[in-house]
């Protein structure tokens, strides 16, 4: 495969000498899965995996049995057969989340050792070999992203080891006026840094292949000078000691070629960005610790804030070109649970690191800025419908693939679940268009008609699973006093949590409405094409709201008068549904503000342990960016211009 080169002489001064490594393309219709032993897999990980699956499948099962009974009456007709598929379905997708997560809450409660020999409270290894801190970067405001790799710059020497670490800007801008800054903003970057950081930009020519091209680029011209490279995002912060304890592990343990860090969200400035940020905090350790459990020495990869074996990843993460027509053709989006099941067909271990602190990185905004984030993952996910059959993979890792396909999935077919749930009632009742007025009609007298006690505890039994991780994410955090207070006290953690599970069941209609189109216009072929993400304060012009959600909401309101001529009783069931399209364009405008945000924060509400007391490195992020923003030549104005642009091509990318 040709490689795009640097259109900029310049640069050749501010890279190192190549050091090229191959990096072929593989092959997915051929090829068979290693069986190299791994000594990093847990002994006993097929008891975990039958423990964990087993728990789900047994709940499933026991939750079926409950829903046939109410349905089997007269017999089970077409449309109740569908909804028991369903049902069945989406069951099994919660129940697997809960069984996943009861085994991280049992690991949180416990403290087991980090896996990989990793323990934060010991001293720093002293590490032997060098990493390459990859900064993929497209069209981001480059003040922001370089204050942030400075901080990281300045962490790491701390540690004593800097001289391990080199950092590498790859940049895919295509903006003219981004880039001229962006090369401004490098070069005083390394005059701040003096004559002997090891800080090297490339931009190339071609944005060929996305993120995922912009590192096999690397790797094909300087990957072979380092053992190890560490992926970053264009708003991630990792600490020193973090970067050095993730190289020594990898000097440890000759098998693994990725571990993959929890990074925590940080720097949230707006209500959505808040919530986001703490649910992440207390419910994202259960789930985390629970996955790393039962996937062992066969996890995933998010793209970043993980560390690769360069040599594993060049012979064996080469991705290929997809077959099979729209929107299964073309390269790899979603390249990252790609290149971690083709790492573990050539025999090699992936980890995650759940319990290392120090990996962070910033959440979308507001709602929008996040579906419009979603859409691009959706069209990536489904596209791994087209890796599933290839040859060789692990059972481990079709099952991610799965997931991540199901995950788009879940959205129709709660949509469809709640129309066939509404129809069958309707159905009974003798609704005709002719006579549509139902006195006292509503769904739940119908589901409740057969067996009361039944129904009511199948409803109940559902929420429980369905909200359990969340519950048991609270628990974790309470029963740590210094997180406890960290996190605002006990009152504040359990009305935290409560605001955020009422906030999110509001955004859900919107959520659910939003992922069910964009599941239809990829399976249409329509691309979603490659934008920035918006990293500023949120503000989304009100115009762009009412053009986005203005269908949503007369849908809502629509649905709502409809179902309140049939009858008040069926408008009183419909309500949270209604309620939340309704209310779509101010849900975005309330949870987008960055004064209800700070409000929140003053009064201690979704806090987190980053607030409380703020790493060094965050602060210091901070502080440079702050600095760049208030000088006089700063350009962007903050990212200001930037983002706007960017958001007004998000826009125009939606509603095409």
């Amino acid at each position: 495969m040709n490689t795009p080169r640097v259109d900029d002489p310049l640069q050749q001064e501010w890279l190192p000498p190549e050091s090229p490594l191959a990096m072929p393309v593989q092959d997915l219709r051929t090829g068979r899965l290693s069986s190299r032993a791994l000594p990093t897999s847990p002994p006993a990980i097929m008891r975990r995996r039958v423990l964990v699956v087993g728990t789900a499948i047994a709940l499933t099962l026991f939750a079926t049995y409950q829903i046939w009974w109410v349905l089997r009456g007269d017999g089970i007709n077409v449309l109740e057969g569908v909804l028991l598929a369903l049902f069945v379905a989406l069951f099994a997708w919660i129940a697997l989340s809960f069984s996943s997560a009861l085994a991280g809450f049992v690991l949180l409660l416990r403290r087991r050792p980090h896996p990989l020999g990793i323990d934060d409270a010991a001293a720093l290894p002293e590490l032997s070999t060098r990493t390459a801190l990859l900064l993929p970067t497209y069209n981001e405001d480059p003040h922001r992203v370089l204050a942030g790799l400075h901080a990281m710059h300045e962490s790491l020497q701390g540690t004593g080891q800097g001289s391990r670490f080199d950092f590498f800007i790859l940049s895919d801008t295509t903006r003219p006026e981004v880039r001229h800054h962006e090369v401004a903003a490098v070069r005083a970057l390394r005059r701040r840094l003096g004559a002997d950081a090891r800080v090297f930009y490339r931009r190339r020519r071609e944005n060929t292949e996305r993120k995922a091209g912009n590192i096999a680029e690397w790797v094909r011209r300087f990957g072979g000078a380092y053992p190890q490279m560490l992926i970053l995002d264009a708003d991630s912060l990792m600490t020193g000691d973090t970067l050095v304890r993730l190289a020594g592990a990898m000097e440890r343990n000759a098998s693994v070629a990725l571990i993959q860090t929890l990074p925590m969200i940080v720097n949230g400035r707006t209500f959505f960005a808040r919530m986001q940020q703490f649910a992440g905090r207390v419910y994202g350790p259960v789930v985390a610790h629970g996955i790393a459990w039962w996937h062992g020495a066969e996890g995933n990869y998010w793209g970043h804030n993980a560390i690769i074996r360069t040599a594993a990843f060049a012979r064996h993460a080469g991705l290929p070109h997809l077959r099979g027509g729209k929107p299964f053709e073309g390269a790899v989006l979603s390249h990252d649970f790609v290149e971690a099941a083709l790492l573990r067909r050539g025999g090699w271990a992936i980890h995650m690191a759940p319990g290392l602190g120090g990996s962070y990185e910033e959440g979308p905004p507001s709602l929008t800025d996040m579906l419009v984030r979603d859409r691009r993952w959706c069209q990536g996910n489904l596209q791994h419908g087209a890796v599933l059959p290839a040859r060789g993979l692990h059972r481990m890792h079709r099952l991610h693939l799965l997931v991540g396909i199901g995950h788009y999935f879940t959205a129709p077919m709660w949509a469809m679940l709640m129309l066939v749930g509404l129809a069958i009632p309707l159905q009974q009742a003798g609704f005709n268009l002719s006579q549509p007025h139902l006195e006292g009609f509503t769904p739940a007298l119908y589901w409740r008609g057969g067996d009361p006690a039944r129904f009511l505890w199948v409803f109940y039994f559902t929420m429980a699973v369905l909200l359990a991780p969340k519950a048991m994410g609270c628990v974790a955090t309470l029963v740590q006093p210094a997180l406890r207070r960290q996190c605002g006290g006990g009152l504040r953690i359990i009305g935290s949590a409560l605001l955020e599970t009422v906030m999110a069941a509001l955004m859900a209609p919107v959520t659910m409405y939003v992922q069910s189109r964009g599941v239809a216009e990829v399976l249409a072929g329509q691309d979603s094409g490659w934008e920035t993400q918006r990293r500023d304060d949120g503000s989304v012009p009100l115009a762009s709201l009412v053009r986005r959600y203005a269908g949503l909401t007369l849908f809502g309101a629509s649905s709502g008068m409809v179902a309140y001529f049939v009858s008040p009783a069926l408008a009183a069931w419909m309500g949270p549904v209604v309620l939340g399209m309704v209310l779509s364009i101010p849900m975005n405008v309330l949870t987008a503000s960055p004064v209800v945000g700070q409000r929140l924060r003053a009064a201690g509400w979704l806090r987190i342990p980053e607030e409380s007391t703020p790493p060094a490195i965050l602060s210091r992020a901070l502080a440079l960016r702050a600095a760049s923003d208030d000088a006089p030549s700063a350009p962007l104005a903050s990212g200001t211009i930037l983002a706007l642009g960017a958001y007004s091509s998000m826009v125009r990318a939606e509603d095409s």
